[in-house]
């Protein structure tokens, strides 16, 4: 599981930023997706440091 570091608003929903190694590595879920894993599409711009991404299984998880 890799921190969110950072996120963007894009048209149909958000890319989120994550290092691994030395590289800033990114993903993009629409708003659909961040729906169905129950995900706060506001606070994940706010505060993308709450925020895990399981890259595997494509996945966004608060941290506990």
């Amino acid at each position: 599981m890799y921190d969110i570091v950072s996120s963007k608003k894009m048209e149909n929903g958000i890319v989120v930023f994550w290092a691994e190694g030395s590289a800033l590595k990114n993903e993009s879920f629409n708003y659909h997706e961040l729906i169905d894993m129950k995900i706060n599409a506001h606070d994940l711009l706010d505060r993308p440091g709450w925020y895990r991404l399981e890259k595997e299984s494509r996945r966004i998880l608060v941290k506990k």
